[in-house]
């Protein structure tokens, strides 16, 4: 008999398994650092009133080619106002409705989104997502009251003094140190960090192709800092959700494995981070209320949303 691999991403997660710490049937992982008294405290830091909207658009032009496995939004009008027309009192309506895979545009990584071993988060069975019910467990649904937080912003392009992180690049340990002494703030447990890597502006100018190409992300010694951290979630620029192609051979997405799989956290890809990170960087101020809980659909392993900072 062949001898089976050890990988190192398997032996990392092990390490860092939060597997029964919340009980057996926890479905949100690492969601659970958030507290009412860590949103009382979140909610403490809207001061100016400024918002932020941190999505992308939900429309037909998102970033993605037709005959993948993730279609861009199809929006389309199920009543227009000709249709209401006849109506006695002058009455007009519109009705809509979109088709969509629920990871089409900026979104959340479900605890049903990644596994490896035939397992899901806390010890679910691959079979308890299916065909008929969606995902039985870890569904996206139950982490959604829990997606507001004090959000924390490290700019990982500025501390490198560069508008972009060139593609591949590795964001490790180091840099996430080196941008709270820069920025003056610290990660707590319960917040939520929002990643920047410049990558999203290859979206906003219109090279679709770029945005989902090699990418600058977290690779896996990041983990650590995020497990001991008691980091709740971890929202990125870019569109894999970590550096991209795997610097692993023959891997795909290993970080997902560890951070979803084993340690049961919500991760979130392709926000627009760009405002929100130059007005950070003008007024020095790098925490503020974050608000994201994305769509209730029951037995989902995702969700897209409109993520919005105040502060």
């Amino acid at each position: 008999m062949a001898e089976q691999q050890t990988w190192p991403h398997h032996e990392l997660g092990r390490k860092l398994n939060n597997w029964g710490r919340w009980g057996d049937d926890d479905q949100i992982g690492t969601l659970n650092f958030v507290t009412p008294a860590t949103r009382v405290e979140a909610a403490g830091l809207v001061r100016t009133g400024k918002s932020f909207d941190l999505g992308m658009p939900f429309d037909k032009d998102g970033p993605f080619k037709a005959g993948g496995f993730r279609t861009n939004p199809q929006h389309i009008m199920t009543l227009l106002p000709s249709d209401t027309a006849h109506t006695k009192d002058g009455l007009i309506s519109a009705d809509d409705m979109i088709i969509t895979g629920l990871q089409a545009a900026t979104q959340w990584d479900g605890l049903a989104h990644a596994g490896y071993g035939g397992r899901f988060y806390n010890n679910v069975p691959a079979a308890a997502v299916n065909n008929f019910l969606g995902a039985t467990r870890n569904s996206f649904h139950h982490a959604v009251e829990r997606l507001i937080s004090r959000g924390v912003l490290l700019d990982i392009a500025r501390l490198k003094g560069v508008d972009r992180l060139e593609d591949s690049y590795e964001i490790t340990e180091a840099d996430l140190l080196a941008a709270e002494e820069r920025q003056g703030v610290r990660v707590r447990s319960g917040d939520i960090v929002l990643l920047r890597t410049g990558s999203y502006q290859w979206f906003l100018e219109g090279d679709r192709e770029h945005f989902l190409g090699n990418a600058p992300g977290p690779c896996l010694d990041t983990c650590e800092w995020l497990y001991e951290r008691e980091v709740a979630a971890l929202a990125i620029d870019n569109h894999s959700g970590e550096v991209w192609p795997s610097p692993i051979e023959g891997v795909t997405i290993p970080f997902h494995q560890v951070v979803i799989r084993d340690m049961g956290l919500t991760l979130g890809e392709m926000f627009n981070l760009e405002e929100l990170a130059a007005d950070c960087e003008a007024d020095g101020v790098w925490e503020f209320l974050f608000c994201a809980p994305g769509l209730k659909v029951t037995g989902s392993a995702g969700s897209p949303i409109t993520p919005i900072a105040l502060k």
